[in-house]
């Protein structure tokens, strides 16, 4: 009997240590709903934190996320090209327009930018700007005060980068960063609505 209660006594320590993985010389330790400290060599700028590659190919398939590299493609062959910027209110042209993509072919035009912050991931997407401050009219093909053109915005959660600190005291290690989720509007298109007073 005493043998039987001292195997189980040493068991525990010894399936933990089994199962537990080694911990990297100089990476701090977090409890469960602690955000983790990286530093700069264990998740280069840009990179995701392995936790989170499950949701980061959710991310990709975002419309914000999806547009940005194929807008910075077609940019650059824009500018190789000479193609002017297309920032003012367009003529419709019909016979023109039948084969566009809907941001072209819609009476409250938009075009894409690309917003690049790299404290924040995914750091690049893909935002909508009206063309027109009002809309273009189906008949004349030009811009008409009748309506105004406003954006239409999705809530899109993203991570933030922070600083953080991988020791005991809490003052910030220089270089070291943890992730915060966040909510932001992003615009994805433009509409037509009614003018919020008579002109």
């Amino acid at each position: 009997m005493p043998l039987r209660v001292l195997l189980l006594l040493l068991w525990p320590p010894t399936s933990l240590a089994l199962h537990s993985p080694p911990l990297r010389p100089g990476a701090r330790t977090h409890t469960a709903g602690t955000p983790r400290c990286y530093s700069a060599a264990e998740l280069p700028l840009g990179h995701t934190p392995p936790h989170l590659l499950a949701r980061a190919a959710k991310w990709e398939q975002a419309l914000p996320v999806a547009l940005a590299s194929s807008l910075e493609a077609a940019g650059h062959r824009g500018r190789h090209a000479g193609s002017p910027a297309r920032n003012q209110c367009p003529v419709l042209q019909p016979e023109e327009v039948l084969e566009a993509d809907v941001h072209q072919r819609s009476i409250s035009p938009w075009r894409y930018r690309v917003d690049t912050d790299e404290s924040r991931y995914p750091q690049k997407l893909a935002f909508a700007e009206c063309l027109c401050r009002g809309c273009i009219s189906a008949k004349t093909g030009r811009e008409t005060a009748a309506l105004n053109s406003v954006p239409l915005v999705q809530s899109l959660l993203v991570l933030r980068r922070r600083p953080c600190s991988r020791d005991a005291a809490g003052v910030p290690t220089p270089g070291a960063f943890t992730f915060h989720t966040e909510f932001i509007r992003v615009p994805v298109g433009c509409t037509c609505v009614l003018p919020r007073s008579a002109r």
